[in-house]
């Protein structure tokens, strides 16, 4: 039913795509509806609002009767929804442009774990086409489910060759206790990468896979910490990406692919600045069928201020165009095909994909590992530092400025001043805050009040 899903889908966006309405932003919905009905099992799309103004069902029917013949596990024939559960989505988007229904032919097959499957499924759909709000729901023997995909940030992304990218740029991270509100960044900032043409294997162009090929990386990291330039940071995991290899209609391709899951051995990790880099599957049902990287990390000193953890998720966009193939059926045939032959065509296009992998993962840890350096010399700065503030407490003769200094950072002896000197001289340096007007915080406010205290006894 996964692929059935993903089809309604590529129709909806192909369609959208021949009636962009620029001027419609957040006005976009999508409703995923799985039910069960006297044994059987029944799952319906539909779109709503103005963005499909202009769709009509009796243009489509030679579409639709493609589609059908495509669902070799669903039959077309199919009950309507009841109309509580369409009630609300009208009620939010308008009336129904498009509605498409069917049946999986085979209950027994279907498994609880599908869910989950289609669930992440829709939620890489929507991290690549931020303006669209997708409404899924599912409703099981006594089981039901109920999730909305929305978006809080939402980041264009102008390309040279393809319609500008929708991007979600949401962070779902939260900020450590204490960085006052206003002081955090809330989302991302996408980097455009090169374009990479792809070569098509004789293979795909057996089955009439023609035109022209490429790929379009967009590398995300994420949390933002560019207003905080002296805070420790550690890189923990690559994803490129859950299922994020998308093709021309923006619909997501359900790998996972040879060529990604081996990348780590064809990658020159010291290059990167990364110690280590293995594959691995993630437990969580959102990364389920998607290529994650673990980083390896190197043994470093425990620190009152841990390193901030980040991820660098790496979309990879396919660009396909052929001026032979401009009827809706054909795209979405030849959408179907390049999927198909994916595998091959990565294969074939071996040493210049993993070439590109690597400037762009280059490219987009360069500030992350000057960094480290920056970490590196302020460490080193520290050490200075604190030696010459111990040590002028120590050998000074003046008992009254002793007892002051020791009085004022609240210890007793010399010892416990260069442990409490350290610890506060690090939460000052770390949490030192630059204004960043392309952030996205809710506003600009000084340095967190946490850290006034600390300021005082340096």
């Amino acid at each position: 039913m996964l692929r059935e899903i993903q089809q309604a889908l590529r129709l909806v966006m192909l369609l959208e795509k021949q009636r962009e309405h620029p001027g419609l932003k957040n006005v976009r919905g999508l409703l995923v509806l799985l039910w069960t009905e006297t044994g059987a099992i029944y799952c319906t799309v539909a779109a709503a609002g103005p963005w499909c103004t202009g769709i009509e069902m009796k243009v489509l029917q030679p579409v639709l009767t493609d589609l059908k013949e495509s669902m070799f596990s669903c039959t077309w024939s199919s009950p309507q929804p009841d109309p509580e559960e369409l009630c609300a989505f009208t009620d939010t988007y308008g009336s129904l442009r498009l509605l498409l229904s069917f049946q999986m032919k085979e209950a027994r097959l279907f498994i609880p774990e599908w869910c989950a499957r289609i669930e992440a499924f829709l939620h890489s759909f929507s991290l690549a086409n931020a303006r669209i709000k997708i409404h899924f729901k599912f409703k099981f023997s006594q089981q039901s489910l109920q999730r909305d995909f929305r978006v809080n940030i939402v980041r264009k992304v102008a390309c040279a060759n393809r319609a500008s990218l929708i991007l979600d740029v949401t962070c779902k991270t939260h900020p450590p206790e204490c960085v006052k509100k206003g002081c955090w960044c809330h989302g991302g900032h996408p980097v455009l990468g090169g374009r990479l043409p792809l070569s098509i294997p004789p293979e795909a162009m057996d089955h009439s896979l023609f035109g022209e090929l490429s790929v379009q990386p967009v590398t995300l990291l994420s949390p933002c910490v560019l207003q905080y330039p002296n805070l420790a940071t550690q890189l923990t995991d690559i994803q490129i990406s859950f299922v994020l290899v998308c093709g021309p209609s923006n619909v997501p391709f359900t790998g996972p692919f040879t060529l990604l899951q081996n990348l780590p051995a064809h990658l020159d990790c010291q290059e990167l600045g990364l110690h280590g880099l293995h594959c691995s599957s993630s437990k969580d049902p959102v990364h389920k069928g998607g290529t994650v990287y673990t980083v390896e990390q190197e043994n470093c000193e425990e620190s009152s201020v841990p390193p901030m953890q980040q991820s660098l998720l790496l979309y990879l966009f396919l660009q396909h165009s052929d001026p032979f193939t401009y009827q809706l059926s054909d795209r979405m045939a030849t959408e179907v095909l390049i999927e198909h032959h994916l595998e091959d065509i990565l294969n074939n296009n071996k040493q210049a994909v993993t070439t590109a992998l690597q400037t762009e993962l280059k490219n987009s840890l360069k500030a992350q590992n000057h960094r480290k350096k920056d970490q590196e010399k302020l460490r080193s700065a520290a050490e200075v530092i604190l030696s010459s503030a111990v040590s002028i407490v120590s050998c000074s003769s003046n008992m009254d400025f002793r007892n002051a200094c020791l009085n004022s950072m609240k210890v007793r002896d010399t010892h416990e001043l260069s442990a409490s000197l350290c610890e506060s001289l690090r939460r000052v340096t770390s949490w030192k805050f630059t204004p960043r007007s392309g952030c996205y915080s809710a506003q600009m406010e000084e340095h967190p009040d946490s850290d006034e205290p600390t300021r005082t006894e340096i």
